[in-house]
C-alpha cells in the first residue's frame, strides 16, 4: 500500500484527532454516570442525564472511536510505520481491543439508565472512570517510547 506513504503525516494527524475526541468522551461519560445514580428516576433531572449521555455517545463517542480505528488501521497498512517484530504494538493493540470493550460496556451501562434499570453505585462508575485512563496510559507508553 505505498500509495499510504505520502499520506502518512495526514492520517496520523486525523488518528490522533479522532482519538482525542474519542478519550474526552470515554473520560466523561462514566462521570455522566456517577451524577445520574445521585437522581431520582423519572424525574426531569434524570430525563436530561439521558438526553445527555445518549447525544455524547452517539455523537461524539461513536463516531471518534470508529474513525480512530479506521485511520489506525491505515496506519498499519502503510509500509514501514509497524516493525512487526516488536512486542509494543501487540500491547498497544491489546489495550486498543480492552479501551473498545469499555466503550461497549458505556454503553450498555447508558441503555440500563435509559431504561431506568441501573443496578450500578456511583462508587462503581467513580473506578470505571480511571479504566479510560489506565489504558490510555498503556497506549502512549506503546506508542512513544516502544519499550519492546
Amino acid at each position: 500500500m505505498t500509495i499510504l506513504l505520502p499520506l502518512y503525516p495526514w492520517i496520523k494527524s486525523l488518528h490522533i484527532i479522532s482519538m482525542v475526541a474519542w478519550m474526552a468522551g470515554m473520560f466523561y461519560l462514566p462521570r455522566l454516570y456517577v451524577y445520574h445514580c445521585g437522581l431520582r428516576r423519572g424525574s426531569a433531572e434524570s430525563e436530561r442525564f439521558k438526553v445527555m449521555e445518549r447525544r455524547l455517545l452517539k455523537q461524539i463517542i461513536n463516531p471518534a472511536m470508529m474513525s480512530t480505528w479506521t485511520f489506525g488501521l491505515l496506519l498499519v497498512a502503510t509500509p514501514g510505520v509497524i516493525d512487526w517484530h516488536a512486542g509494543w504494538w501487540h500491547v498497544k493493540l491489546l489495550a486498543v481491543i480492552l479501551m473498545s470493550g469499555f466503550h461497549g460496556a458505556l454503553s450498555k451501562w447508558r441503555r440500563d439508565f435509559l431504561e431506568d434499570r441501573n443496578t450500578r453505585s456511583e462508587r462503581f462508575y467513580r473506578i470505571a472512570n480511571e479504566v479510560p485512563t489506565l489504558l490510555l496510559i498503556v497506549i502512549v507508553f506503546m506508542v512513544i517510547a516502544r519499550p519492546f
